[in-house]
């Protein structure tokens, strides 16, 4: 059975659209997908990146044709309910530490689903804690213990240590999806993944 590590960040709508895709790879193709909760931030910095809307301001013609690239993965995906969280950029560390807690309770994935609607197609400031609480509780997570594991030195740490963990690995972005340690970015290179698991 292939095995894919897929490395997430909720800031990031490209992991919205990877996990959308992915999510049906495991039993359309007998796989196993694991789930790594990182901070790009944290990947940002230690690899000297930045996000496109930083990094191509003020390049001509650019922006409109991502934008016309991420219109194009919604058609062709069906991700009709997608929307563009309109207090983007939103500084996702407290909801990516409650991947981290929910990884510890096992229910990641589920965490993720949920979470990926309050960002991407219900969108909220899921920065904003009073926000946060709420989301979880309209997701039925137990919102009390939730909050106070986010603020757990072993979440904590368990965060850090994945995201020191991808750049080490080859990480300079999200999505990254790894296949038997060839690493593939983005959600551009998912019908490479897609062809490797329909030939095993």
């Amino acid at each position: 059975m292939k095995k894919i590590d897929f490395y997430f960040d909720f800031a990031s709508p490209n992991a919205y659209f990877g996990f959308n895709v992915l999510k049906k790879f495991p039993e359309k193709y007998n796989c196993e997908i694991n789930y790594i909760p990182v901070l790009l931030g944290g990947i940002f910095k230690s690899t000297n990146n930045k996000p496109p809307m930083e990094q191509f301001f003020g390049v001509l013609n650019k922006n409109e044709y991502q934008s016309l690239e991420i219109e194009r993965f919604v058609n062709r995906h069906g991700l009709t309910k997608f929307k563009m969280n309109p207090h983007f950029p939103v500084i996702s560390l407290q909801i990516v530490r409650g991947a981290i807690a929910a990884e510890m309770d096992g229910y990641l994935e589920d965490y993720i689903e949920k979470i990926l609607i309050h960002m991407w197609e219900e969108p909220k400031k899921m920065d904003d804690p009073e926000v946060i609480k709420a989301a979880f509780e309209e997701s039925g997570f137990d919102s009390e213990k939730l909050l106070e594991q986010m603020q757990d030195p072993d979440v904590k740490a368990k965060l850090i240590s994945n995201t020191e963990d991808a750049v080490k690995r080859g990480l300079f972005g999200i999505p990254t999806f790894f296949i038997d340690d060839e690493m593939y970015f983005g959600k551009d290179t998912i019908w490479m993944i897609e062809e490797i698991l329909a030939a095993s």
